[in-house]
């Protein structure tokens, strides 16, 4: 199996959200027009992910070497999130709101985090403020909006730098196409959507989990 969705990966510093998230500092103040322009794209890419209530959408989960893993991805806000993996990852990553879960079925092991200290909670926590830990990156397209969220008082928690696209069939007319999550052992994750679907039914049993450790069956 490869294990790419490690706890470093997860927890790590450089990615607090692409979907994630060097540890990174906030930019120094920049005049107030250019400010202004700033914070309305920050103020647009926290509305469009805050207008989610539902998503399912295909992912493929790479790491700096190039190795990579595919499955999908259940999202239901507030702060539900459910990575499936494929059946060659005996492995899964679930969020209940509150708590973030790494489920390994193939050591029968389990690992919990807050969202808040992961690098997914940019996504997840509604009391992560973007636009307080956020800044504008430019961009070579229009269309693109990037944004990199870290807390500098708390570099454990990771940077996270999400990546928008212009549709104006998505929530808020942003589409969340991809994030990169880097940590402080310099481990770098990235992870890109495909296929998103909005609104559907999403019941909270999917973000529930078979305990490996009473069970070795994978989740349902």
């Amino acid at each position: 199996m490869q294990r790419l969705f490690t706890k470093t990966a997860i927890t790590g510093v450089a990615a607090a959200l692409a979907l994630g998230v060097p540890a990174a500092q906030l930019a120094t103040p920049a005049p107030a027009y250019a400010q202004s322009g700033e914070q309305a794209t920050l103020d647009r890419a926290t509305k469009a992910l805050r207008a989610i209530t539902t998503m399912r959408a295909d992912f493929v989960q790479s790491d700096r070497n190039g190795r990579s893993v595919k499955g999908k991805l259940t999202l239901k806000n507030p702060g539900k999130i459910r990575f499936e993996y494929g059946d060659d990852t005996n492995m899964l990553v679930v969020s209940n709101g509150s708590m973030l879960t790494l489920v390994d079925y193939d050591v029968q092991q389990v690992e919990r985090w807050p969202i808040g200290n992961s690098p997914l909670g940019a996504l997840l926590d509604p009391a992560r403020d973007i636009t307080k830990y956020g800044k504008a990156l430019s961009t070579a397209s229009s269309a693109v909006t990037s944004i990199e969220v870290s807390d500098p008082s708390k570099p454990e928690y990771g940077v996270i730098t999400l990546i928008f696209v212009k549709n104006p069939s998505a929530p808020g007319g942003l589409e969340l196409a991809s994030w990169v999550a880097l940590d402080a052992q310099n481990v770098r994750t990235t992870v890109r959507l495909t296929n998103h679907r909005y609104g559907m039914a999403v019941p909270d049993s999917t973000f529930r989990f078979r305990d490996p450790r009473r069970t070795t069956r994978r989740p349902g």
